[in-house]
């Protein structure tokens, strides 16, 4: 019997990642869009959207009436920021910051803002950690939710689950075998996986369940409500816009590339995953489904993590739909000098315009 050397660095065979790649088709994905006329998009749309939800596992569960909290208000220079805790579940709550300019006439337009990960909402609305109150923006998010207000929106600006205050507690989590204690993203979602859902569907009814409080606000035009969101919050603010047309613009920053070269190629948070996503094909045939309303993609040069070329790749594979629905012009690119971090060059006209 002859003998061989094994070595899993240089024979792939032996890696289960490339058997899963020989699989990785998008185009032949059973929701891809392959639609060559506006009445088999429409048909799409429907179906994908329906098959989305479900996928991701946005819960239909009676969230109950819905109530909420004032916890605290403060006056800043220009507008009041609002602490509420809101009802998004039957057994989730979920704190909330509403920035309203004091000048601007009423009704207002609404912007929710999504953070990405860091310390949780208070990195966009002007806190640090603990707390404290800062007059200038800092770090890659740049406090685009204080952005955002001064350009004259309301902004709603939710802590997202997994961040901030809504991370896990792991008391009652046992390392007994030696393993690290896993990130807060991470044990949501496997624990969602467990059960059939995931993170992200958790965020996306989450996602809803604001706007239903945000509709109960007389001073709030929800007839003209935009999102936008960073990162962990670019992917909250795409599927949102996916699923809920009460959204009527978007402006994801840091997150729409494809899945190929960066949510399935790099080490990226478990929050990221949803399985059975791979159904959907890429990124560019899941933009069908915000198709027509006006998106902003922000994408800097130097970003390690969405790499420009996917992003290009991915936009102009996105434009064929939102062509063919006869509003190309409501896909649009911020592509800026730097690394990941919110841009906001134009992103605040963008939502101006797409809003007014």
């Amino acid at each position: 019997m002859s003998s061989i050397v094994l070595d899993s660095k240089k024979d792939v065979k032996l890696q289960p990642a490339s058997e899963l790649w020989q699989k990785y088709r998008p185009e032949n994905a059973q929701y891809a869009f392959t639609a060559v006329t506006v009445e088999e998009a429409r048909e799409w749309q429907a179906q994908a959207s329906l098959a989305l939800a479900s996928t991701i596992g946005v819960s239909n569960d009676e969230p109950g009436p819905m109530q909420a909290f004032l916890v605290e208000t403060v006056e800043k220079d220009g507008y009041i920021r609002e602490k509420l805790l809101i009802q998004t579940g039957p057994h989730t709550s979920m704190p909330l910051y509403l920035l309203l300019p004091i000048d601007a006439p009423r009704p207002l337009p609404v912007v929710i803002a999504f953070n990405g990960h860091g310390y949780g909402v208070k990195d966009i609305v002007g806190l640090w950690e603990d707390g404290d109150e800062r007059e200038q923006p800092e770090g890659y998010q740049k406090d685009f939710a204080v952005g955002l207000c001064k350009a004259g929106f309301a902004v709603a600006a939710p802590e997202i689950a997994c961040f901030g205050e809504r991370q896990t507690d792991f008391s009652y989590i046992k390392t007994e075998i030696g393993q690290e204690v896993p990130s807060s993203c991470t044990h949501a979602a496997m624990l969602a996986f467990h059960l059939g859902s995931s993170v992200l569907g958790m965020r996306v009814r989450d996602g809803m369940r604001l706007i239903d409080y945000l509709e109960t606000r007389q001073e709030l035009d929800t007839g003209r409500l935009g999102a936008m969101g960073i990162s962990g919050g670019g992917m909250h603010t795409f599927f949102s816009t996916c699923l809920d047309h009460r959204i009527k613009a978007c402006v994801v920053s840091g997150y729409y590339s494809t899945f190929q070269d960066s949510i399935l190629s790099m080490a990226h948070c478990a929050c990221n995953f949803v399985p059975g996503l791979g159904k959907f094909g890429e990124m560019y045939d899941l933009a069908g489904l915000i198709a027509p309303r006006p998106m902003l993609v922000e994408s800097g040069s130097r970003d390690p993590i969405f790499p420009r070329p996917a992003v290009e790749q991915s936009l102009a594979r996105a434009r064929v739909v939102y062509e063919l629905l006869g509003s190309g012009e409501n896909l649009q690119a911020d592509y800026f000098e730097g690394r990941h971090q919110v841009s906001g060059r134009m992103a605040y006209d963008f939502l101006r315009q797409a809003l007014a």
